[in-house]
C-alpha cells in the first residue's frame, strides 16, 4: 500500500508547490493584459472568455500615456550588475581559490574565520551598510553614479562568490594542482589553466546568485542615487500611485524578472556535473 501512495504524495506535494511558485506569474501575465474595468471587475483568468485583452499596461511601461520608458533603467541594472557580477567572479575567485589551497594563520585568525568574514558581510542588515557606502562614495564623487553602483554591489556579491567558489574548489582534487605544477605551472598558470577549466558549474552557480542578487537589489540603488541614475527596480516602484496601476506595474514585473528567466534556462546545461573526469592522469 506505502509503495503505490508513495507516487500519488510526491506529484502532489510537486503540484501543490508548482501552482504556488507559478501562481503569481500566471496572476501577474493575465492582469498585465488587462484595463482599470477588467483589472477591478473582480478575479478573471480566461483572455477574450472573462475578460477583452489590450496591450495598454505593456505600452505603458515603453512610454505609454501615465507610464515611464524602463529601457533606460533596464540599461542601467543590466551595466550594474555584469560589471559588479564579473568584477565580483573574478575577485572571488583568486581569493577563494588561495583560501582552498593554502593555509592563513594570523594570531588565532585561520582560513575558515576569513571566509566565515567574508559571509558575514551579507549578514549585516542593508540599513547598517548604506551610512558608510553613502560618506564613501559622497568623499569620491560618486554618488548618483554608475560607477558608485558597480562599487558598491561589488562589495555584496564579492561574499557570495567567495562562499560558493571556496566550497567548489575544495571538491576538485589537489592531484589537478599537482599535475599542473609537475608541467611546469606556476600558482596563477596552474589556476588559469587547470583549475578554472573544470570549476565551470560552480563559476555558472556563482555568477547566477551574483546576477540575480545584483539585477534585484533596489535598497541600495534607491539611497545612493537621485536624478542621474535609476535602475529598473526602482523604475517599477515609481510606477505606484495612490491608485496602483495592476496592469502596468504586473507588465513591469515581468519584464524585469525575464532577463533571469532566460539567463536560468540557458546556463540550466553548464550545471551539470561529471566535468572533473579524466582531468588527472
Amino acid at each position: 500500500m506505502r509503495p503505490r501512495l508513495y507516487p500519488v504524495f510526491k506529484y502532489t506535494v510537486i503540484a501543490v508547490w508548482a501552482c504556488f511558485v507559478a501562481g503569481p506569474f500566471f496572476w501577474a501575465m493575465t492582469t498585465s493584459f488587462k484595463d482599470a474595468n477588467a483589472v477591478q471587475g473582480g478575479a478573471t483568468y480566461l483572455p477574450w472568455i472573462q475578460y477583452q485583452p489590450t496591450a495598454t499596461g505593456w505600452r505603458n511601461i515603453f512610454g505609454g500615456a501615465g507610464g515611464i520608458d524602463v529601457i533606460q533603467p533596464f540599461i542601467n541594472s543590466a551595466i550594474v550588475t555584469i560589471a559588479a557580477s564579473a568584477i565580483s567572479l573574478v575577485l572571488g575567485s583568486l581569493a577563494a581559490y588561495a583560501l582552498s589551497r593554502y593555509r592563513f594563520k594570523i594570531g588565532f585568525i585561520k582560513n575558515s574565520d576569513i571566509v566565515f568574514f567574508f559571509v558575514s558581510q551579507r549578514i549585516m542588515p542593508p540599513v547598517v551598510l548604506v551610512i558608510p557606502f553613502f560618506y564613501l562614495l559622497q568623499w569620491a564623487g560618486l554618488l548618483d553614479s554608475i560607477a558608485g553602483l558597480v562599487i558598491v554591489t561589488v562589495a555584496l556579491l564579492l561574499p557570495i562568490a567567495v562562499w560558493v567558489m571556496v566550497d567548489f574548489f575544495n571538491g576538485i582534487p589537489r592531484e589537478i594542482d599537482e599535475m599542473a605544477m609537475l608541467d611546469g605551472c606556476g600558482p596563477l598558470q596552474t589556476f588559469v589553466r587547470a583549475i578554472l577549466p573544470n570549476s565551470l558549474p560552480g563559476l555558472t552557480v556563482a555568477a547566477m546568485f551574483c546576477a540575480v542578487f545584483g539585477w534585484n537589489d533596489f535598497f541600495f540603488a534607491f539611497r545612493l542615487t537621485f536624478t542621474e541614475v535609476q535602475t529598473l527596480p526602482q523604475a517599477v516602484v515609481a510606477l505606484n500611485s495612490s491608485i496602483p496601476p495592476w496592469w502596468t506595474l504586473s507588465a513591469a514585473a515581468l519584464f524585469g524578472v525575464a532577463p533571469l528567466v532566460l539567463l536560468a534556462i540557458w546556463v540550466e546545461r553548464y550545471l551539470s556535473k561529471g566535468n572533473l573526469s579524466g582531468a588527472v592522469r
